[in-house]
This record gives C-alpha cells, sequence and structure tokens, in this order.
C-alpha cells in the first residue's frame, strides 16, 4: 500500500467512525486499539515449547547425566532450568514428533542402567548417518517419563505427552496413562513409577494420540486415523484427572484432511468432539534461498517473514472448517509444530537441524505470536519448535557451553501476554514494495488487556526504515510506562558461544505524552510496549 492509499484508507475509516481523529502531526502508520472489541483471553499455553529426541535438544541439551561435570538438577541442565523459567513456560511436549511414533514408553522407565538402547528414529538422515555414533543414532533411554515430568516439574510447566500410534496399541496408550496418573500404591504401574523416584501421580492432563499420522505416524487418510482415534481414547483411564486429547491434525493446508477426520469421527454421533480437546496444526515456514541460518540475503529475509505469516490463513481455514461439523467450537486449534526450518547444522558434530538462530528467526517468533494472539479464541495451545539445540530454538548447548538466542528473548518480550484478553487492533499501515518485500505489511501486532495495564508487540519487518506511527486507544488515554525492543542495524545478528550477548532487548521507560502517542518502530524490530489505560 503505498502512502495515498494509506491516507485514502484512513479517511475512509474516520468517516465511519472507526478512527479518532487524526493529529495535526503526520505520521506514516497508525495503530487503532478497540477495547470495547475483546477476541477471547490470550491462553497461557500459546507459548509453550516442543522437545524431540532429534539431534542436540534431549541428549546435552537437557539431559546432561547426574554424573557429569556440567551443573545439573538431576541430570538436567541447569543453566537451561534457570533460564527457561524466565519464559514462565506453560507446557512442554515430549518425546516427539516423529520419534513418538517409533517410541514405547516402557523403555524409559525402570533403572536407567538397565534400560534398553534403541536406534533413533533419526539415524538414517544423511547427516546423521556421517556422524560418529552416540545417543543421536542410538538412543539409550536415559531420558525418560520420570526425567521429563522432572523438568517440566523444575521450570513450572505442565508435561504434554505424544503417544505412538503407528505402531503400539491402545493398551499401551491406557498403560502410560495408568504409570503417569494412578494413585500411588494402588498398581505394580504406580509401583514401578514410585521405583523410577515418583511416588505420586504426575499427573498428566494432555496427551497427544499419535503425531502426524498423516505422514510419518502412520500414512493414514483423514477417515482412517479417525477410526485409530477413537480406538484410542475410549474409556481410557481417568484417575480423576480432566484428560485433554489431542488429535494429529492436518499436513499443513491439507483441508481435505481436516474435514474428512472430523466427518468420520462424528458419524455414528457427536459424542467424540466431547472428549477432543484440540487439533493440531503443524507448520514450518521453511527456509529461503541456499537454507543457511546465518548467511541470507535481504530478499530472504523477507521471502521467510512473508511464509511465517501463512499461519494466519492456515487458521481461519482450518478452524471453518472444523466449524462445520463442530458448530459449537467446542474442539480448538493446538499449534504444537512450528517455526522457521534452515537446512545448516552446525553446532556440533550429531546436532541434526542444530544452528544459531538470527534476527531473522525473531522477527517469525514475533510474527507468529502476535497470530496467535490475534486468534485467541482459536488457538488453545502451541508448542514452538524446537526448545534447544534444533531448528527454531531458544537454548544452544553444548557440554559446558550455553546461550540464550534471539527466539529467546521474544518469548521472553511476549510472555506479558499471557493471561490476558486479546484486543481487535487495526495497523494502517504501508506495504513494502514488490517483489522484494513480498508484499508484507511493515507494520503488524497484537494487543491484550490486563486490568488497566495493555501491552501491545509489533514487529517492524522493513529491514532499512523505522516507522514513526500513531498510536490510539478508541475512547480512552494511554499513559506510556516502557519499552522493550530487539533489534539490530545488521539482520543477520545473533548469539554465539562467544558471544552470548550480541542480541539482546534493550528497556527503557517511556516519557509521558501527548494524545495521539506517536512512536518510532526501529527497523528489523520486534517491540513491546506497555501503557496504563485512563
Amino acid at each position: 500500500m503505498n502512502l495515498m492509499s494509506l491516507h485514502r484508507r484512513q479517511w475512509m475509516a474516520a468517516s465511519l467512525g472507526l478512527l479518532a481523529p487524526r493529529a495535526s502531526r503526520a505520521a506514516a502508520a497508525r495503530i487503532e486499539i478497540l477495547p470495547e472489541e475483546p477476541i477471547g483471553r490470550i491462553s497461557p499455553d500459546i507459548y509453550g515449547h516442543f522437545t524431540e529426541h532429534l539431534g542436540g535438544c534431549i541428549y546435552d541439551g537437557i539431559w546432561v547425566g547426574e554424573n557429569s561435570s556440567i551443573p545439573n538438577t538431576g541430570g538436567i541442565r541447569k543453566a537451561l532450568t534457570d533460564n527457561l523459567k524466565r519464559l514462565k513456560p506453560p507446557v512442554i511436549r515430549w518425546p516427539g514428533g516423529c520419534f513418538a511414533d517409533s517410541y514405547n514408553w516402557r523403555d524409559g522407565v525402570g533403572p536407567r542402567a538397565a534400560r534398553p538402547r534403541r536406534t533413533n528414529f533419526w539415524a538414517n538422515t544423511e547427516y546423521l548417518s556421517k556422524a560418529p555414533d552416540g545417543p543421536y543414532k542410538y538412543d539409550p533411554n536415559h531420558f525418560g517419563t520420570n526425567e521429563f515430568v522432572r523438568f517440566c516439574k523444575l521450570v513450572g510447566a505442565e508435561p504434554y505427552l505424544a503417544a505412538n500410534l503407528r505402531s503400539l496399541k491402545p493398551l499401551d496408550f491406557y498403560e502410560w496413562i495408568e504409570y503417569c496418573n494412578s494413585p500411588a500404591g494402588s498398581t505394580t504401574l504406580a509401583d514401578l513409577r514410585a521405583a523410577g523416584g515418583e511416588r505420586n501421580p504426575f499427573p498428566v492432563r494432555f496427551w497427544g494420540v499419535g503425531n502426524e499420522s498423516w505422514g510419518c505416524g502412520g500414512n493414514f487418510t483423514g477417515d482412517e486415523y479417525a477410526i485409530e482415534y477413537r480406538r484410542f481414547v475410549e474409556w481410557a483411564p481417568r484417575f480423576g484427572v480432566p484428560l485433554s486429547f489431542i488429535a494429529s491434525g492436518p499436513n499443513v493446508a491439507d483441508y481435505a484432511w481436516t474435514r474428512s477426520f472430523f466427518s468420520k469421527l462424528t458419524e455414528k454421533s457427536k459424542g467424540p468432539l466431547r472428549t477432543l480437546y484440540g487439533a493440531a496444526l503443524h507448520y514450518y515456514c521453511g527456509t529461503t534461498g541456499k537454507g543457511d541460518a546465518v548467511d541470507f540475503t535481504a530478499d530472504d529475509w523477507y521471502a521467510l517473514l512473508s511464509k511465517a505469516t501463512r499461519m494466519e490463513e492456515l487458521i481461519r481455514n482450518h478452524w471453518q472448517i472444523m466449524g462445520e461439523i463442530d458448530t459449537e467450537h467446542h474442539v480448538k486449534l493446538i499449534v504444537d509444530e512450528w517455526g522457521a526450518w534452515h537446512k545448516t547444522a552446525d553446532i556440533a558434530p550429531g546436532y541434526l537441524f542444530g544452528y544459531f538462530p538470527t534476527l531473522r528467526d525473531a522477527l517469525v517468533s514475533g510474527l507468529t505470536l502476535d497470530i496467535f494472539n490475534r486468534h485467541a479464541d482459536k488457538v488453545a495451545m502451541a508448542n514452538a519448535a524446537q526448545l534447544v539445540n534444533n531448528i527454531h530454538t531458544s537454548f544452544i548447548a553444548h557440554e559446558d557451553k550455553f546461550t540464550v538466542t534471539p527466539v529467546f528473548h521474544v518469548f521472553e518480550m511476549y510472555a506479558a501476554h499471557q493471561g490476558g484478553m486479546s484486543l481487535r487492533t487495526e495497523f494502517l499501515t504501508p506495504r513494502l514494495k514488490p517483489p522484494s518485500g513480498h508484499g508484507l505489511a511493515s507494520l503488524s501486532g497484537s494487543c491484550s488487556l490486563h486490568g488497566a495495564r495493555l501491552v501491545l508487540s509489533v514487529v517492524n519487518a522493513d529491514e532499512k526504515n523505522a516507522l514513526e506511527t500513531e498510536i490510539h486507544v478508541r475512547g480512552r488515554r494511554l499513559s506510556p510506562i516502557s519499552a522493550a525492543v530487539l533489534t539490530s542495524k545488521d539482520i543477520h545478528a545473533h548469539n554465539s558461544f562467544d558471544h552470548p550477548n550480541a542480541l539482546q532487548p534493550v528497556e527503557k521507560k517511556l516519557a509521558p505524552a501527548g494524545d495521539p502517542y506517536v512512536y518510532s518502530f526501529a527497523p528489523a524490530s520486534v517491540t513491546r510496549l506497555e501503557f496504563d489505560l485512563t
């Protein structure tokens, strides 16, 4: 959108009473916050994470072992738990991913020294086939159910377990629930849990019934998976825990799969909808150019950010199809794998998809989390893939080295949204010039209300230009409080073991200002502004 069309749109909106009168000072963009048009509560679970036995995520990432010289709590890397707590992580998914549908939970319980070694699902990838032998190829199962739940407890998150639907039976699923949730001393599996150091039930509420069942989880059609889903969840033991079952969802934009799954699921009755908490959608915005995480062009920058914004289209379309059958929208969307996915692996041998995220990945995070916030009525949970040492990671660790990434900083900045009421927010902003800008809006974001406190997050996708912007709240006045800004003059900026603080947000207090409030958003930035409403 050029400035002439922007001004025309603003004039039309003002003539319809959408916008407050313009200030005498002209700005290039305008943000209009509408407190009387709430969207829904932003579930903290939208800010969840994902861990899989893939590359260096589990071994050397989370698990270093109790006898390691690396500081740890019961074998779990202490630097990771200390920093993860800062994100207020609500929920963590495990053990996969594709790994889940080759995993037998019984391999990861009981005395650690007696647990079997198994070939990892990812061992036959070209990269790992050339890597030295180790836990990335042959999983020792030292990190199992008890260890994962302890990890969740250490950081204050709820566990979300992904069950094996492709290669195990419903009975195995029932017995895993029994192992986790049956009362102390009540069953043999409860005794087995106690032998691993956890006498009391965990209890686990979130259960994924398979993973990517359209592909690595069984190559099912939507109809076929619906039958398997019903077999797995019918009469599952409860033990007083309100279980939340999460069904495997479609492959990105496979809308026919979503429609066939919901249609087949309810062919006898709509009863199964009452036990189905959410349908899982996976979307990785992928890589661009030659696929390098750090070495990319400006066009690669815009292409990836444009891909990230496709998440909004996917949410809207799948939600509409779900509503054709689930007319009351009892079932929510669960985006339990998302992020940017680059081809490089340059942290350590065996660290498949292990790379250092840059400022570009930080903006992907901001764009995506803002989309989830704007659709808080539809998305109940999301899990960034993955937590440490893999794909869209918040942390990098190798032996005694450790650093947070730009993705971590965005999650910490956006934690202020958790639990707030998402408000309709209009961004009247120029679009970046095609073809290099890929049609992106220069500014986008989301806004949440917490009592009288307002949190506004904004991404400026323009890698060269700051954008002066008027910020209005219909019927109220803004009292500025603080800002946090993550940006760099170098769009390739990232943290490394040698330079762990190369990219981090700058926080500052905001001076009082008039109405409208005018703020200049830095180029290539993620910004969080906080205000009091008066």
